[in-house]
């Protein structure tokens, strides 16, 4: 392996498994998660495609010495280093799975590279958190909202986490759920967190909708606390390749807590726009 690519690799701790030959399919985790949490979906594709994995930088098991404060101070940066991944294991043709922030982030890599991705799928996607008094834009939540939420995990950031899981998770009958999503969150380092979280919840990436033209799936939830109806509305219609689905799952992490029904979803969308 060269050396170049042997420094990405190890980076974003990449890692990949399933059929050699197939076609490639890419996962990119959320805040305050790492490739772990896709292991409930990953059987459902195991057998048929190539699955590349890996962490971001600052989560997981990546490289964290390579965290640059200004790189990773806005979403370029995290999708820079996707496209670095691509390239270091010259990968065509790719289906991009993001969730939650990593959304916007292959939406970034999409525009920036765009023949090197076959399709996005997007699950529980928000181009911006919060709303836009001055064209109506609907995100959930209020600059207040976002500010109060910040300052509560610089005040505490463990008794943030447990939390704010349970809320992504949705799902209290299963509170195992929240419980895998709080032990993620304190895995993650506090300071490191922190700043993906304030680029996380105050990114716009608006503007880079109407550049997409890459076909894309949205996975919309139900009663998710951090991406509303309106938001997967508005995706749909400033998408210009775009299908929305509404699931059945609730919650913001609808691979984790209904991995069938996800699955079943991605791949009848790869069936019909292949």
């Amino acid at each position: 392996m060269k050396e170049g690519v042997a420094a990405v690799i190890g980076r974003n701790n990449v890692t990949i498994s399933g059929r050699d030959d197939g076609p490639v399919m890419m996962f990119a985790h959320g805040f305050g998660c790492d490739q772990a949490m896709w292991r409930k979906l990953l059987p459902y594709f195991v057998d048929d495609y190539r699955l590349v994995l890996f962490d971001h930088v600052g989560a997981g098991h990546s490289d964290i010495s390579a965290y640059d404060w200004e790189k990773y101070g806005s979403l370029n940066g995290y999708a820079s280093d996707l496209l670095e991944i691509c390239a270091a294991l010259d990968l065509e043709d790719v289906i991009l799975v993001g969730h939650s922030v990593s959304t916007m982030i292959a939406v970034i890599a999409a525009v920036q590279d765009p023949n090197r991705f076959s399709h996005l799928v997007l699950l529980a996607p928000s181009p911006r958190h919060t709303d836009d008094p001055y064209d109506g834009y609907v995100g959930g939540f209020s600059r207040e909202d976002i500010e109060g939420l910040l300052a509560s995990l610089d005040s505490d950031y463990f008794a943030w986490a447990a939390a704010l899981a349970p809320m992504v998770m949705g799902n209290p009958q299963e509170p195992e759920l929240a419980e895998d999503l709080r032990v993620s969150f304190c895995r993650t380092n506090p300071t490191i967190a922190r700043h993906f979280a304030g680029v996380t919840f105050f990114s716009d990436t608006r503007p880079e909708l109407k550049k997409l033209r890459t076909s894309c799936l949205i996975l919309q939830c139900s009663d998710d606390r951090l991406a509303p109806p309106e938001v997967g509305a508005y995706l749909h219609k400033n998408l210009e390749h775009s299908t929305l689905v509404q699931l059945q799952a609730t919650g913001h992490c609808p691979h984790v807590s209904a991995p069938e029904e996800t699955a079943r979803a991605i791949l009848h969308y790869l069936d019909t726009h292949s």
